[in-house]
C-alpha cells in the first residue's frame, strides 16, 4: 500500500542515460511530485471547505484533545467527523487507555489513487466485521487527530474522521506509510473496546485494569 519510490539502481541507470544522451536530469522524486502536485494547497483548501460547511452537512467538529478547556483559534485546531453509526457504549477512552479498533487510513484522491491512497488499515482484503480482528493500540501513541477521535468515541461508534495535517503527520509526512507532508488524513474508525488501567496499583499501567466492552 506504500507509495513506490524509484530504486537506487534505476536512478543510477537514469543518470547514466542522461549523461550519454545529454538529458537534463532524472530525479528519484519526480513521480512523487507528479502524484501529489500542489498538495499543500489541495489539502488546506479541502479541509478548510469541509470545516466551513460542517454544520450544514451534519458533521461534527471536535477540538483537539490537548486544548482541554482552551479555545481553538484555527480551523486546523479541530477534526471533522461524519458519524456513520452510533454505538451504545457509555464512557470514552482516556489518553492513558489502550483501545481495540478497526481502522483504515486514506489520503485525499491523487492522480493515480482516485479513491485516495490507503496507507494503513487493521484488516486484510475486504472488511468483514464478523471475522476481522481489531488492532490494539495505546491512545497516546497515535497522532493528535486520531487520539482526539478515540477520546470522543463510545464503544460501537463508527466514524469517518478528517484530520488536518497539523494534527497528523505535519509538513514532513511519514516515509514508512508513504504519506507526503501536508496530507489531510481520512480515517474510517470503529471502536470495539478500551482498556482502563487500575491507577490504584503501582506500576499497573500495562498490566492491571480491565477491558471495557459495553
Amino acid at each position: 500500500m506504500n507509495i513506490r519510490y524509484i530504486h537506487n539502481a534505476l536512478a543510477a541507470t537514469c543518470f547514466a542515460l542522461a549523461a550519454v544522451a545529454g538529458l537534463a536530469s532524472c530525479s528519484e522524486t519526480n513521480d512523487d511530485e507528479n502524484e501529489f502536485a500542489d498538495w499543500q494547497n489541495k489539502n488546506e483548501t479541502y479541509f478548510n471547505n469541509l470545516y466551513s460547511s460542517a454544520s450544514s452537512q451534519g458533521l461534527k467538529v471536535i477540538r483537539n484533545w490537548s486544548f482541554n478547556d482552551g479555545v481553538a483559534t484555527h480551523n486546523f485546531d479541530n477534526i471533522v467527523v461524519e458519524v456513520l453509526k452510533s454505538g451504545t457504549g457509555s464512557g470514552s477512552p482516556l489518553y492513558t487507555d489502550s483501545v481495540r479498533v478497526h481502522y483504515q487510513g486514506r489520503l485525499l484522491p491523487s492522480k493515480t489513487y482516485t479513491q485516495g491512497l490507503v496507507f494503513d488499515q487493521s484488516w486484510s482484503g475486504e472488511f468483514n466485521p464478523q471475522t476481522a480482528k481489531p488492532s490494539t493500540r495505546l491512545v497516546s501513541q497515535n497522532v493528535d487527530g486520531f487520539a482526539t477521535a478515540l477520546m470522543n468515541m463510545h464503544i460501537g461508534d463508527h466514524w469517518l474522521v478528517y484530520i488536518p495535517y497539523q494534527l497528523g503527520y505535519g509538513t514532513t509526512g511519514s516515509s514508512s506509510g508513504g504519506i507526503p507532508g501536508y496530507s489531510t488524513l481520512v480515517f474510517d474508525i470503529t471502536l470495539d473496546s478500551y482498556f482502563r488501567p487500575d491507577a490504584t496499583v503501582p506500576g499497573a499501567q500495562a498490566k492491571a485494569g480491565r477491558w471495557i466492552t459495553e
